[in-house]
């Protein structure tokens, strides 16, 4: 197995993390699930930084991000898939 570009923990997950550095647009990502080691492959669409999220769907202003199996917050303004996801485009629900 090559080295992955991009880690989802958990299958219910709509984001994986950038593991790698430098991750330029247009880049053919290995993705690895690490709850069953499986794996797909999808094109991120903007440089991504390492540690930052990666859409793995489309997402519009108000859905929910699950990260880690869990509700990270609400999107608040439309995401592609294979784009960064961020502060710029993800709040928090708690406030």
């Amino acid at each position: 197995m090559d080295a992955p570009h991009l880690l989802v923990h958990d299958r219910r997950d709509n984001v994986g993390v950038v593991v790698v550095e430098g991750l330029e647009a247009g880049t053919d990502m290995l993705c690895v699930v690490t709850e069953d080691n499986s794996e797909f492959r999808m094109t991120v669409s903007q440089p991504v930084q390492i540690g930052h999220k990666v859409a793995l769907r489309d997402f519009a202003a108000g859905d929910t991000v699950i990260k880690y199996g869990e509700d990270i917050g609400k999107v608040v303004q439309p995401i592609g898939k294979g784009a960064h996801v961020h502060t710029h485009n993800l709040k928090t629900k708690r406030w």
